[in-house]
């Protein structure tokens, strides 16, 4: 979208876009977003920008800590790191 990237440009901010087709650059990336919209974005009553904000900063705390992560043998990340220290 043009306007899009003309705002980002205006602001200094480069653009990131992988090659048409290839989606896997981006999966990490893309897997956390779409954790972070469904379990906090789209369940978010949000008055201000400063409430979200703080309410980021905590699901972003809780995703890195406490999170059950299926790939992780379903234990959260602490967990799985003391185990295996």
């Amino acid at each position: 979208m043009k306007s899009y990237c003309e705002t980002l440009k205006k602001h200094g901010i480069k653009q990131s876009m992988s090659r048409k087709g290839n989606c896997l650059d981006n999966a990490m990336a893309e897997g956390f977003f779409g954790h972070l919209k469904s379990e906090l974005l789209y369940n978010q009553n949000s008055h201000s920008v400063e409430y979200f904000v703080e309410e980021l900063h905590e699901y972003i705390r809780y995703y890195n800590a406490e999170r059950i992560r299926s790939n992780l043998g379903y234990v959260t990340p602490i967990e799985y790191r003391l185990r295996a220290g």
